[in-house]
């Protein structure tokens, strides 16, 4: 098996454990190399730098837990993107993708979010077949907890997997990782908290056969991966 560049794009930091943090720790037991884009966090002019950095300690320790190859963090303040003209966020996230040659790249749905939204907008301009991105094999969208279950059902899209990945090797690694999220990480009965993240592996799991599962949508599948 050929060792793969997977790049996983975060809006904020935590949102890559919530969506694809078992399967990052998966395809790191594999060899393949993952990587990780922060693309926006908790900045000035809504949030302190000292919050900032925080998320920015959180997300190392996850990183490490998970076994991460490398990671940038961009520094957009969150719900600013939409500041950025269009064509200068879509060279920012292009460039940052380019940067990784990935052969698989994860990005959010885009959910309740606008963030999310606006980077999975981004993401699929700088991922259309030409250049350098003829080289991507699959794009495939992740689900996080708290953003994209609250969409309008029928108005917005709606999150259907169409890949599940079986985690149940690689569970309690993703919990430990999510752990280190303390600041973001809410007590039960909040849709981001240990408990809902649990029970979605669970419920992900169960409709696929597997104990533990992470779902995806795939948005473009340019040639068979064996992963």
């Amino acid at each position: 098996m050929s060792k793969k560049n997977i790049l996983v794009i975060a809006p904020h930091p935590d949102d890559e454990t919530l969506g694809v943090g078992g399967s990052i720790a998966k395809f790191a037991s594999l060899g393949h190399y993952v990587y990780v884009i922060f693309v926006s966090g908790h900045l000035p002019p809504l949030y302190k730098n000292d919050d900032f950095l925080i998320t920015q300690s959180e997300a190392e320790r996850a990183m490490a837990i998970l076994e991460v190859k490398d990671f940038i963090f961009l520094k957009i303040p969150a719900t600013t993107i939409g500041q950025l003209e269009v064509h200068v966020f879509n060279k920012i996230i292009s460039d940052s993708i380019e940067k990784f040659s990935p052969d698989v790249i994860f990005c959010p749905f885009p959910d309740r979010h606008i963030d999310h939204r606006l980077i999975f907008e981004s993401v699929m301009v700088a991922t259309r077949p030409v250049g350098f991105a003829r080289n991507i094999s699959m794009i495939a969208a992740y689900e996080t907890l708290s953003e994209t279950h609250w969409n309008a059902p029928y108005i917005e899209p709606n999150f259907v997997p169409n890949w599940n990945i079986d985690i149940s090797k690689f569970h309690e690694k993703k919990i430990e990782a999510l752990n280190c999220y303390s600041s973001q990480i809410s007590p039960f009965p909040s849709a981001r908290s240990i408990e809902a993240a649990k029970s979605l592996a669970i419920f992900r799991g169960s409709q696929a056969g597997f104990g533990y599962a992470e779902s995806f949508h795939i948005l473009r599948l340019n040639r068979f991966l064996n992963l």
